[in-house]
């Protein structure tokens, strides 16, 4: 046991004193509990921890933590980094919708409509986004908030009674206690009934200025989207997905800015005149024999330049040496712990490919594209989903389509699967030739295939039935370019017939 200088004080002062210590911290050094993580001895005694609900965890640090997340988005170049690489690749080029209700002229009809509603006039309460703009900027406000509000209103200014209004979850009414339905209770402006389900959304109201607050209103939740993240089954409210990785990105634009000085510094050329008569007394001119002081003020070092001093005057050429630290490595390691904090790979938000190749590239994609799947399957069931149903029932309540038994098969007449427009490919030809393989062996169907290409497979096939028919009308035959041999069908097939016979 290694004894502190307060140990050997009270030693030599007090005997029996410094015995019994002595006794007692061998006694708790020797204490080794049953796990490491819950050891309090001298190296985790700051680590300082509570268990609480995550409403309770999370209460008093929710705006603390969002305002500091907006704040970097807003300065901070890393941190876009990040918002943008989810914002390309959750729903990436955008999501289409492929109705399948069984019934082709409903399924024609409802994807009519929906490319019309989609547009800002028609879907945006104020008229300024699409619906692929809106879904894009709720994936950063969730990304960035940690949550967005979503309220279907039903107006009559699109070609639809349905129309969306998003709403930042600081428009929340935290200070409201009052529910508005005995039994229920109101946390973080959310009415919740003893399930613990929500009923409701108590939402400030503010003035077309910005600042006047008006009175609160009740919203009921089968009109709310709540989009958020839900980690603890105690949770109730959203909290920033980047929490983990803001300290991080924070100190790593502070590094940034030090070494941008240091290297600013540097690069810097000064020369200090060191007088020989400081009081400022002009010197003797040799040539001339009159008086003249030599001012400096204003002067620089040009090249060439040939300048008389001032007799005793002295130059002196302060040129800092050495490099800046070289940051490079130390970006790069900060850079990706940031992305892996986030389930990212550092080439999706560095942009820096250097050290990959083909393999490597093709592993971080598949990677990330975990990530973005997680991402994408929440936003679809909790918000695009809903929103679909309720623009097929306003199809319905506005006479767009026509169906009879709609409420007693509502299920079949909201059918429908969303379709992602394709990512582009590292390299076309091996990846066009695994799918080769992979739909000739029956590892994927050609809908599978499509589908990943961000094509409906109805829709390639009549293409491809239209192109050949077109084709025929023109006397070209595809089948000749596509196998690249002279191949006709309908005479080959001729002739297997009359060999068969001729056999028998």
């Amino acid at each position: 046991m290694r004894l502190t200088i307060i140990d050997r004080v009270i030693g030599a002062i007090n005997p029996k004193a410094g015995a019994a210590r002595a006794e007692w911290r061998s006694r708790y050094e020797a204490y080794r509990g049953n796990y490491d993580a819950s050891d309090s001895g001298r190296l985790q005694s700051q680590w300082n921890t509570q268990n609480l609900s995550g409403e309770m965890t999370d209460r008093y640090e929710r705006d603390t933590v969002r305002a500091r997340a907006r704040d970097l988005e807003r300065n901070s170049d890393v941190m876009n980094s990040i918002l943008r690489a989810y914002r390309r690749n959750v729903i990436g080029g955008g999501l289409q919708v492929r109705v399948n209700t069984g019934y082709p002229d409903i399924d024609q009809t409802l994807e009519k409509i929906w490319s019309r509603w989609c547009r800002r006039a028609n879907c945006d309460v104020t008229g300024q986004q699409s619906f692929a703009q809106i879904v894009r900027m709720c994936v950063q406000r969730k990304v960035t908030d940690g949550g967005i509000l979503i309220l279907k209103r039903y107006t009559n200014q699109g070609v639809l009674p349905l129309q969306l209004q998003v709403l930042e979850v600081d428009e929340l009414d935290a200070t409201q206690i009052q529910p508005k339905k005995q039994g229920n209770k109101v946390v973080g402006g959310i009415e919740y009934n003893r399930w613990n389900r929500p009923e409701g959304y108590w939402v400030r109201q503010y003035a077309i200025d910005g600042y006047t607050a008006l009175k609160p209103v009740y919203i009921h939740a089968k009109d709310v989207i709540f989009y958020y993240t839900r980690r603890r089954p105690s949770q109730i409210r959203e909290f920033s997905d980047l929490s983990q990785a803001l300290v991080r990105i924070k100190d790593m634009n502070e590094f940034m800015t030090a070494v941008t000085v240091k290297e600013k510094i540097a690069a810097c050329l000064a020369v200090f005149i060191k007088r020989a008569n400081p009081s400022g007394t002009p010197g003797k001119n040799i040539r001339s024999g009159q008086n003249i002081a030599v001012n400096y003020e204003g002067k620089r070092v040009v090249p060439g330049m040939i300048m008389e001093m001032n007799l005793g005057d002295e130059a002196q050429m302060l040129n800092p040496s050495g490099q800046g630290t070289d940051a490079t490595a130390f970006i790069k390691a900060q850079q990706r712990m940031i992305s892996s904090a986030n389930g990212l790979s550092y080439e999706a938000t560095s942009r820096d490919m250097s050290e990959t190749n083909y393999a490597s590239a093709r592993q971080s994609m598949i990677e990330d594209d975990l990530t973005y799947d997680e991402e994408k399957e929440l936003l679809i069931e909790v918000f695009m989903d809903e929103v679909y149903e309720s623009f097929v029932i306003s199809c319905w309540l506005k006479g767009f389509i026509h169906a009879s038994d709609f409420w007693e098969n509502k299920e079949t007449y909201m059918s429908h699967e969303w379709v992602v427009k394709p990512k582009r490919w590292i390299d076309p030809y091996k990846e066009a030739n695994a799918n080769g393989i992979a739909l000739k062996t029956g590892q994927k169907t050609f809908q599978q295939i499509c589908a990943e290409n961000g094509r409906d497979w109805k829709k390639v096939v009549d293409e491809m039935a239209e192109a050949r028919d077109y084709a025929e009308q023109r006397g070209i035959n595809l089948m000749t370019m596509v196998l690249g041999a002279d191949v006709d069908t309908d005479s080959n097939a001729e002739e297997n017939k009359q060999n068969g016979e001729h056999k028998e």
